[in-house]
């Protein structure tokens, strides 16, 4: 497992630690079933995605982010394609 790899498995587990004791919301998959998102009551948002990469390996990437602090509003979440 190369330094690159191990580091993104730590980002993964950390951002997945601040979940702990949270209670989901909401769960929207997207229709192409490439990403994964989960919105808790904190507001709080752990989004999951499969991608690739430059050289056709599939990746996993995994952030938690703070939801838009409406909660009368539903957002959309952006997504860009290169």
């Amino acid at each position: 497992m190369s330094s690159l790899e191990l580091q993104q498995l730590r980002r993964v587990a950390g951002a997945v630690a601040r979940l702990r004791g949270e209670a989901v919301r909401d769960v929207t998959v997207r229709s192409d079933l490439r990403q994964l998102k989960v919105e808790l009551e904190s507001g709080l948002i752990l989004v999951v995605s499969a991608e690739r990469d430059v050289q056709g390996r599939p990746r996993l990437e995994v952030d938690v982010v703070e939801g838009p602090k409406e909660l009368g509003a539903r957002h959309q979440l952006e997504v860009r394609f290169e």
